[in-house]
């Protein structure tokens, strides 16, 4: 039997690269999928790309704005009732532009942390009270969190508070048995970080600071959200675990403009 037969997996932004994959790693240990994104289009390429590869796959498609607290409160409750249950939350949503430190205004800081805090929290303020004991939830941090990044501070102060949120919902929802995690992807090949694999690109700058001395691919990181939902992590919350070729060991890249 597979180890996740029955239970019911909503992901946010589940039309990016990570979110597909990590779809599929779900789908192909027998969980149901609830997927959430904007744009209807972008919905159907993720249910193909996952029935392609698990074409048994059960998918629940929700088109939404995974930014707007109401559609989401609204989307998991109808992935809850889909089945009567809701076991897995995985929160995708990110996203930071390079700006220099002092050219950064309060307008652009604000965005880019609501667009990576609340999106999470929103997730995690009304996904748990729809879970049992034993629920999951799996945040997307950033390898840009733990370490600065030179013209990417936005971003690193972005992430950085969803790691604390990551660490205070999962110590007052541990009395409840949810656990809250989080996954801290490296430069990983997506939709997202496409500016910098174009032509010669940025990319290269990262290499040098990758022990392992290759780029990420969204299946490393589903691989991870797997182990997070599954049983095998039920003894573990509050964890960020980096995915990023042992990036964190080192630093990041100084990108010029």
């Amino acid at each position: 039997m597979s180890v996740l037969a029955g239970q019911t997996a909503f992901i946010t932004g589940a039309s990016g690269a990570i979110a597909t994959a990590s779809a599929i790693a779900l789908a192909r240990d027998g969980a149901r999928l609830a997927l959430m994104a904007r744009r209807e289009e972008g919905l159907a390429r993720s249910e193909a790309a996952i029935r392609a590869i698990v074409p048994y796959a059960t998918i629940l498609p929700i088109v939404g704005n995974c930014a707007d607290e109401e559609a989401v409160r609204s989307a998991l409750l109808r992935a809850h009732g889909w089945a009567g249950r809701l076991d897995v939350i995985f929160a995708t949503i990110g996203g930071g532009g390079f700006t220099p430190l002092l050219e950064l205004d309060a307008e652009t800081l604000r965005r880019t942390v609501e667009h990576n805090l609340l999106t999470s929290f929103f997730a995690v303020r009304h996904g748990a009270p729809l879970m049992k004991a034993g629920g999951s939830i799996i945040c997307t941090s950033s390898s840009s969190a733990p370490l600065t990044f030179r013209l990417l501070s936005a971003y690193h102060i972005a992430k950085s508070a969803v790691e604390a949120l990551v660490r205070a919902a999962a110590d007052e929802l541990g009395a409840a048995e949810i656990r809250v995690n989080a996954v801290r992807p490296g430069l990983t090949r997506a939709e997202g970080t496409a500016d910098l694999f174009a032509g010669q690109g940025s990319a290269k700058a990262f290499l040098p600071e990758f022990p392992l001395g290759r780029f990420g691919e969204p299946e490393d990181i589903a691989g991870a959200v797997r182990f997070l939902a599954g049983p095998e992590s039920g003894w573990m919350t509050g964890e960020c675990l980096s995915i990023d070729g042992g990036n964190h060991l080192r630093r990041n890249p100084d990108l010029t403009l």
